[in-house]
């Protein structure tokens, strides 16, 4: 239920023009309130005011727009609306123009408090965009023309006395905007309106593209590199990867595609993986490490042994890993601090069940979010790793999405997942036994494309949940939507 102070504050901002003329008058402590209320039902008029009179140094998203005493609405877990985006940035753009003073009505503390403007933190799901909301992509171009205009604002204006204001954003950045948003970059050093990148992600994009946006980022502020589709090779990676370094607050790499190129002598190969191994020893702060599609067949030892401290968080799909990389990792350090672990895509039916079985013992006090789509997981492994999987007591997410499992393995697993208290999703395969005249084993290409029999399905759905139902589970949610269910990001375990 919402709180008398939320209700009065909605009902006070039902006027938007009497609420802007109230603002002087009102409480500071009520401000948060305020922006949250208003970037709620979408008052742009409010919203834009209380932004350009904010009063305390920090506005951020992410303390003002989570699930609170007031208000039990999460807005951090929705796509925010172009409406109150724009008036966000609108407000920020008059506070920067605003005089030193003369006519406004609001006080001198107000208007030169504000520092930081922490836009991190919005919902950014891939899934297709509602015209009334703002992606991550379009939230960065808004605002990168935002650093643009104050720039060429303050050329054309040289007299205008202005606040300095840094705004910590997420940056998406792929071909088509790479120049838009380097130009941004660049128009933010020594301007009033800093821009301060956390987590860069940058898709699809050349090997000196992707070195010029590192170099123009701030190293202090970085915590996130996340390079997809790029298609580098050891060749381009062992170009970029010193750039990285240099973040040494860096928190989370995100690499694909690292191999070979065929196209160069094996001796050019070694050298850039050794290259590539010395630059990765330099990060400090490196808790997240995904190398999703990389060929690392025999290598995991030599990677993970150039790490300074131990990782939280390891994603290693369609890697290719042997049993030897699966024992390795369960002797190392990493293992009992793995919060995640992602190994889809590698064959873990044959004899490297029980090496995995290994690994999943020594990170089972910890783990809380395990990947193993396409994994060829049947039956009888499933039923063999059980008594191992159970034990990890803290577990809240669990992805098998892809396997050959049928109705009574994964009536075993739910029955077996009785004892995980933490236990929230589990995302499952289509039990074989819908499928018709299923080849055995069978490839995870015919499980994902293969036509299952509907009716036979759904019967399965009720009694699992019965099942759930039964157990007083009803709160689990099991399902096969893969792409509905967000991979959980490390960030918020």
């Amino acid at each position: 239920m919402h709180t008398l102070v939320f209700l009065s504050t909605r009902q006070v901002l039902q006027c938007q023009p009497a609420a802007c003329q109230a603002l002087p008058l009102l409480p500071r402590e009520l401000f948060p309130l305020l922006f949250k209320v208003a970037f709620m039902d979408k008052k742009t008029v409010v919203l834009r005011e209380l932004v350009h009179t904010w009063p305390f140094p920090l506005l951020s998203f992410q303390q003002l727009l989570q699930e609170c005493a007031h208000c039990s609405r999460a807005l951090l877990q929705e796509r925010p609306s172009t409406e109150s985006m724009q008036a966000v940035i609108l407000g920020l753009t008059a506070r920067l123009h605003a005089p030193e003073a003369g006519a406004s009505t609001q006080p001198l503390c107000r208007k030169h408090t504000l520092r930081v403007l922490d836009m991190t933190g919005l919902l950014d799901d891939g899934v297709e965009q509602d015209p009334g909301t703002m992606s991550m992509w379009d939230c960065t171009a808004a605002v990168a023309r935002t650093c643009i205009a104050q720039q060429q604002g303050q050329a054309a204006e040289p007299g205008l006395a202005t606040v300095p204001v840094e705004v910590r954003v997420d940056l998406r950045v792929n071909r088509a905007s790479y120049a838009f948003l380097r130009e941004a970059l660049r128009s933010s050093v020594g301007s009033p309106l800093r821009l301060c990148c956390r987590d860069l992600r940058a898709e699809d994009l050349p090997m000196r593209n992707t070195v010029a946006l590192l170099q123009l980022l701030d190293a202090g502020c970085l915590r996130r590199v996340d390079l997809r589709f790029n298609n580098l090779g050891l060749r381009g990676l062992s170009v970029i990867i010193p750039h990285v370094a240099r973040f040494q607050h860096l928190a989370s790499l995100r690499l694909h595609y690292v191999h070979g190129d065929s196209r160069q002598p094996s001796v050019d190969g070694e050298d850039n993986f050794r290259y590539f191994l010395a630059q990765m020893g330099r990060f400090t702060c490196l808790r997240e490490l995904s190398m999703g599609s990389s060929l690392l067949s025999g290598r995991l030892d030599q990677l993970l042994s150039t790490l300074q401290s131990p990782l939280e968080s390891l994603e290693l799909a369609f890697c290719a890993l042997l049993p030897e990389d699966l024992r390795f990792l369960a002797r190392s350090s990493h293992a009992v601090h793995l919060k995640k672990l992602d190994l889809s895509g590698n064959d873990l039916s044959g004899n490297q069940l029980v090496p995995f079985q290994g690994l999943l013992q020594a990170a089972a006090a910890t783990l809380l979010h395990l990947e193993l789509t396409e994994c060829q997981l049947a039956d009888t492994q499933l039923l063999a790793t059980l008594p191992i999987l159970t034990r990890c007591a803290s577990l809240r997410y669990l992805g098998l999405y892809g396997n050959p499992l049928s109705m009574a393995g994964l009536k075993e697993l739910l029955r077996d997942s009785a004892a995980q208290a933490e236990l929230r999703t589990v995302v499952h395969p289509f039990p074989v036994d819908c499928y018709e005249g299923l080849p055995w084993p069978p490839p995870a290409s015919v499980l994902l494309e293969a036509s299952i029999n509907e009716e036979k399905f759904a019967r399965v759905e009720a009694e699992l949940h019965q099942l759930l139902l039964a157990s007083g589970r009803a709160h689990v949610l099991w399902t096969t939507d893969i792409y509905g269910r967000l991979a959980a990001d490390y960030f918020s375990l």
